[in-house]
């Protein structure tokens, strides 16, 4: 009877747990979702793993993850948490579909969202235009910081395509898509910077590239852009200056415990300060803040200091829960601080001229002034661009590092 009654239980859990079973397998893996920005429908690559209060969903940017810091799954409801975005998915699984919301926090109005079970592609078709190679956009006005064309970075293999549009204050992550109906739909979204992205070959060998709902742009192969003389991307070194380099860069504000750091401390002076204009809301910022992370670990020993400037919204000002745990999430050990929003960068730093890009980053000798500036941040969906940035920057550190500090360092 005993032996009876241990295997009749064993049967009975085996029931119970089965759908749960069942329901984690069918639930976990990839997805094709879109989330509605603008009155655009923006596809992306979701994926989805663990099971009931043990789930994880991911964003891909590239090959990089953005993964949730918490989740569940119960009774057929999704709750997905991105603390450093401070943003929340909530979907209902209804016959194999997800449908819900993306709450973006104080960022603004929640994006709908939707997705279904991911489904292999056809074969590669022999049909497909080959539009792999680095593009020129020229734009018909001057876009809203000045620049007159940019940068069109596409990988293809088949009808498979990643692409990013690189401009001067940074990329649009990596766009993914694949070639239907003679032009390539891509779309990018990455908890932040929704974006669908339309290219159409033209007969003449240039591109047609749209934007969301926005008026084509045209791309042409950018060593043919430059025999022909066409306007070029902006040198994000040459983007943003101070006024008066001789004179010490000034900067003041509480950090996240409200205590005031001033340009003046004496943790700063003699050394060689990175001050990065940034904000945690700021896609670009998250692109950029690992390589800070490490080039800080790298070269704190040697005299580098990093401060970061964090322009946060109103809402966040209040309690910048969103900053703190972006700081967590990164791992960042340098000095970050709060002067204000956004809109107030350019009346907090009166001796930057052109500081409209989030991020820019100012280079300080040892005797506090600024040696350069590197306007945005090209992430690794900007390939060579993304490397060279790195490699610039890293140099520009070195450089001033081994200039020795002058005996009366002036005053910042």
């Amino acid at each position: 009877m005993k032996a009876k009654g241990f295997a009749m239980l064993a049967a009975i859990v085996t029931l119970a747990a089965a759908p749960t079973a069942v329901q984690a397998q069918s639930f976990a893996g990839l997805w094709d979702a879109t989330v509605t920005a603008g009155g655009v429908d923006v596809p992306f690559r979701f994926e989805i793993g663990g099971a009931g209060r043990s789930v994880k969903g991911s964003f891909f940017n590239g090959d990089e993850k953005m993964t949730s810091s918490s989740g569940s799954f119960e009774n057929g409801a999704l709750v997905l948490v991105w603390d450093a975005y401070e943003t929340k998915l909530e979907a209902t699984l209804t016959d194999g579909q997800l449908d819900g919301q993306y709450s973006r926090g104080t960022r603004g109005a929640p994006y709908p969202f939707h997705a279904k079970r991911f489904v292999n592609a056809a074969g590669a078709d022999t049909t497909t235009p080959q539009i792999a190679g680095l593009w020129t956009m020229n734009l018909s006005s001057k876009s809203s910081k000045g620049e007159d064309a940019w940068h069109l970075i596409v990988r293809q293999s088949g009808p498979e395509v990643s692409a990013a549009i690189l401009r001067v204050d940074g990329d649009t992550g990596t766009l993914t898509g694949t070639y239907r109906e003679g032009r390539f739909v891509l779309g990018h979204f990455d908890a932040a910077r929704p974006l669908r992205v339309e290219i159409t070959p033209q007969p003449d060998g240039t591109l047609s590239v749209v934007q969301n709902h926005d008026a084509p742009i045209p791309a042409v192969k950018a060593d043919q852009a430059k025999a022909k003389g066409l306007p070029q991307p902006t040198d994000p070194t040459r983007f943003t200056s101070v006024k008066d380099p001789s004179e010490p860069f000034r900067w003041s504000a509480p950090d996240l415990n409200g205590k005031t750091v001033s340009s003046t401390d004496e943790k700063f002076r003699g050394k060689v300060v990175i001050v990065d204009i940034a904000g945690s809301w700021c896609p670009n910022c998250h692109d950029e803040t690992p390589f800070l992370v490490d080039l800080y670990k790298k070269y704190h020993d040697r005299g580098l200091e990093i401060v970061a400037l964090s322009y946060e919204e109103a809402a966040q000002l209040k309690n910048p829960t969103r900053l703190r745990a972006f700081v967590k999430h990164y791992g960042i050990t340098y000095t970050v601080l709060v002067p204000g929003e956004p809109k107030d960068a350019s009346d907090t730093l009166p001796q930057a001229v052109n500081l409209n890009s989030f991020p820019t980053t100012f280079f300080v000798g040892r005797d506090g002034r600024v040696r350069s500036a590197h306007a945005g941040f090209p992430g690794k969906a900007s390939g060579r661009f993304h490397e060279e940035a790195k490699q610039e920057i890293a140099k520009t550190v070195e450089q001033l590092l081994a200039e020795r500090a002058p005996s009366n360092t002036a005053v910042q």
